[in-house]
Formats: structure tokens, sequence, C-alpha cells
């Protein structure tokens, strides 16, 4: 399975903008699937994750309130909703997948990643 990242781009502090990931195959229900991102100069770091088959979902403190995780489960399809974004938001955002809980955080623990797609948030 393949995941492809799509979305990113340029927008002013208060915007939005919703990142997609397509997975080109099944993800099972036992997976749990997310976003990552990085900024310049900084290690990856844990965005957000759903479980593949509920509704379960966990969010990074730093973006509870302003984004939001789902799901398109017949399109095999996450997404991240951002809104009120900050110039700190601006980061490469990477989706991810695991088999198992989503309540982790740590990169090395997600198997599948997709290429990144550059969120550029100006002040």
């Amino acid at each position: 399975v393949q995941l492809q990242a799509s979305g990113g781009g340029l927008v002013q502090a208060g915007g939005s903008l919703r990142l997609s990931c397509a997975a080109s195959g099944r993800i099972f229900t036992g997976y749990s699937v997310g976003w990552f991102r990085q900024a310049p100069g900084k290690e990856r770091e844990f965005v957000a994750t759903i479980r593949w088959g509920n509704e379960n979902t966990y969010y990074a403190d730093s973006v509870k309130g302003r984004f939001t995780i789902s799901k398109d489960r017949p399109k095999s399809t996450w997404y991240l909703e951002m809104i009120r974004l900050k110039p700190e938001d601006t980061a490469v955002y990477s989706c991810a997948a695991r088999s198992g809980s989503p309540y982790v955080t740590a990169p090395k623990d997600y198997g599948l990643w997709g290429q990144g797609t550059l969120v550029t948030v100006s002040s």
C-alpha cells in the first residue's frame, strides 16, 4: 500500500486548509491512520490519528480545537481539516498508518508513510 498526501499550500494566519491522504490499497479496520509534521530544523512530531475501524481520534495538544481528522473508508482516504492556522503550524505534513492503537505518537511506530505536503502559514 502506498500513501499519497496532498492539499498543502500557502495560507495567511487565521486561514484554513484541508489535507488529504489517499491509500493505494485497502486499509484494514485494525489500523490507525494519521498525520505528522516536521518544521524546519525540528524533529517530526505527531499531529493527529484516527482508528480506521471506529471513530476514536487522538490529537496533539497544540492542534486540539483547531484541527480535525476524518476518514472516508470507501475511498481509503483520510483528511486533516485545519482552521485558525498559525505561523507555527508551518511544516511539511506527512500521512502515516500503523497496525493497532491510534494512541501512539512516535513516528518509529508507524510502518506506512506518504510523502510530505508543505503547509506554509504567513503572519
